[in-house]
């Protein structure tokens, strides 16, 4: 029975498994690594001999077809909600609290990786939180597999996997791991970050000097954000964002967007609503549509600064609001314990 079992297993893969070292595409690729970063190309030609074509990162990715159908009745969605549909998934009191049990556990690693790159933890943690759940959902889809299909099957950004797949074969080499046993999410990113494997290269840190970047694990996962943010110009100690009002229900009156900057003298009728805001570079209007009206932002530099993380104005927010919610929970708490020791003292 058992063996009947294994050969069930054994067929089933077979099915999906393809041989990519005949493939033209996949020869010259080969051939170019062999080349340029002198590998073995028998070593190559097995990697690629036997690959499970990753159907659903296929999906994803699959070119975009225009067709015009008269015949077919159009179907309406709702126009308004985009944002509480968003965050309801980002922004929550499970993952607010996990976040703070997070910063409690490295809180060591936080702060130095703070004082050394002027990250902010709950600005860390917030963005592991968002990307794999700290850790908990860091993707189970083979690198390997995902990103040679992604490479070799038409889709609408090969040239982008292909140039993915070359760095995580050199990444897999240079920290001595088996690409084969890597997962990761459906477009070949990697670790609580979840860092493709250019980024990874790029911006990985070896926080706890084991001799190898292993985003995998939380230290070198939480300076390796923090690298991330740094490089990409994130200022020490200024503003993220902050909620403005304007006249309505609905913001017509200027462009939105992270790509748009303006000087706050320029934005007639919008104003912070909670007292001054101390930030005086340009700044950038980020609407967040609900239901019943649309929520308005003003942006700084470095809520810029997360969008290249992931360029989705409601990433970045979810990002900055994941974040303050975390901050002043653990802010709460600490006042909470200054306050209960005040009293123990009097009471002595």
């Amino acid at each position: 029975m058992k063996y009947l079992i294994l050969l069930i297993v054994v067929f089933t893969f077979s099915l999906n498994a393809k041989d990519y070292s005949k493939n033209e595409k996949t020869v010259e690729f080969i051939n170019m690594m062999v080349k340029e970063y002198n590998y073995e190309k028998a070593y190559l030609e097995k990697l690629f001999s036997n690959v499970k074509v990753q159907k659903i990162p296929l999906r994803i990715y699959a070119k975009r077809t225009k067709t015009i159908n008269k015949k077919i009745k159009k179907v309406s969605y709702p126009t308004h909600g985009a944002w509480d549909r968003y965050v309801k998934y980002k922004v929550t009191p499970k993952r607010i609290s996990q976040g703070i049990s997070f910063i409690n556990k490295y809180r060591s690693a936080f702060e130095e990786v703070e004082k050394e790159y002027g990250i902010p933890a709950e600005y860390i943690a917030a963005i592991i939180g968002i990307e794999s759940v700290y850790g908990k959902n860091v993707g189970k889809f083979p690198v390997f597999d995902t990103l040679t299909t992604l490479a070799f099957e038409e889709n609408r950004r090969n040239k982008f996997f292909t140039k993915e797949l070359k760095n995580f074969i050199r990444l897999s080499k240079k920290h001595n791991i088996d690409p084969k046993k890597v997962k990761g999410s459906y477009a070949g990113a990697i670790g609580l970050g979840q860092f493709m494997p250019s980024s990874y290269e790029h911006f990985g840190i070896d926080f706890n000097q084991d001799g190898k970047v292993s985003l995998q694990h939380p230290l070198d996962a939480i300076a390796s954000v923090a690298n991330y943010l740094k490089e990409n110009g994130w200022k020490k100690d200024e503003e993220v964002a902050t909620r403005v009002s304007y006249t309505g229900t609905r913001f017509t009156q200027y462009k939105t967007g992270y790509n748009t900057k303006y000087h706050r003298k320029e934005l007639k009728g919008i104003r912070p609503k909670h007292g001054k805001w101390e930030y005086n570079d340009k700044v950038r209007l980020i609407k967040l549509s609900k239901k019943s009206y649309d929520e308005l932002w003003y942006a700084a530099k470095n809520f810029y600064v997360i969008t290249r993380y992931n360029q989705s104005a409601y990433y970045a927010m979810s990002v900055h609001q994941l974040a303050d919610k975390i901050n002043k929970k653990i802010s709460s708490y600490t006042l909470s314990k200054v306050e209960k020791e005040k009293t123990q003292n009097r009471m002595q």
